[in-house]
């Protein structure tokens, strides 16, 4: 990247994908992202999120970001999301493949994917 111009024509292209941090969502999506989540892929199911509902034409309702440690690094990668109204569900060791499961099944049609939640983990 050599010019401000670049860097504008990255932001707008990307922006066009995904919806990070502001405006109005029906859903907020965080991905774990501090060392132990990387370590374990988190970085390609961040990715996979985010493609999966920018393919199924939602991802300007959903706001996806990351987050350091969430705490629980034995579980990495973690997924948490959030729906107004609605109790915090927990996703646990993810993959990209199980993310857009989940980005199709819970995010889009309202179902949570109960195996891959954190209470399923611990049983």
């Amino acid at each position: 990247m050599k010019s401000l111009a670049e860097l504008q024509a990255i932001r707008k292209s990307v922006g066009d994908r995904i919806n990070l941090r502001d405006g109005a969502a029906d859903c907020r999506v965080v991905v774990g992202m501090a060392t132990c989540g990387i370590a374990a892929g988190a970085r390609p199911v961040l990715n996979a999120l985010q493609d999966e509902l920018h393919t199924m034409g939602i991802g300007d309702r959903v706001i996806v970001t990351q987050c350091g440690c969430i705490g629980i690094c034995q579980f990495e990668p973690v997924v948490e999301v959030f729906e107004p109204g609605k109790t915090k569900v927990t996703y646990v060791k993810m993959t990209a493949e199980k993310a857009r499961r989940v980005a199709v099944e819970h995010i889009r049609d309202g179902h949570i994917v109960t195996e891959y939640t954190i209470g399923a983990s611990e049983k």
